[in-house]
């Protein structure tokens, strides 16, 4: 399958930031809605925000106003700053591309934590 390459994980305080990366090749980039989910101990997985190629977005309740999904075209890159990071907000972040097949990074750890 296409490798999704991820990056930016780590530990922050709380009110911190941090800017996820993740890049793909061109044909996946420009046809398939690009995403990030997430997956905390004890909690389901779920979609933390999602860009469609025409630049179209969506974002969990939980992360509107602080977070913000992107893309960089000329580099076939999505990103997610993540501002006012809170300790719920601790989980393995994923980044997906999602169509008729679905492809999945192999996720980087996000710690927010005093």
């Amino acid at each position: 399958q296409v490798q999704l390459v991820e990056s930016g994980g780590g530990l922050v305080q709380p009110g911190g930031s941090l800017r996820l990366s993740c890049v793909a090749s061109f044909s996946i980039f420009s046809s398939h809605t690009m995403g990030w989910y997430r997956q905390a101990p004890g909690k389901q997985r779920e979609l933390v925000a999602g860009i469609t190629p025409y630049g179209g977005t969506n974002y969990a309740d939980s992360v509107k106003g602080r977070f913000t999904i992107s893309k960089d075209n000329a580099k076939n890159t999505v990103h997610l700053q993540m501002n006012s990071l809170k300790p719920e907000d601790t989980a393995i972040y994923y980044c997906t591309a999602r169509r008729h097949s679905d492809y999945w990074g192999q996720g980087t750890q996000v710690t927010v934590s005093s």
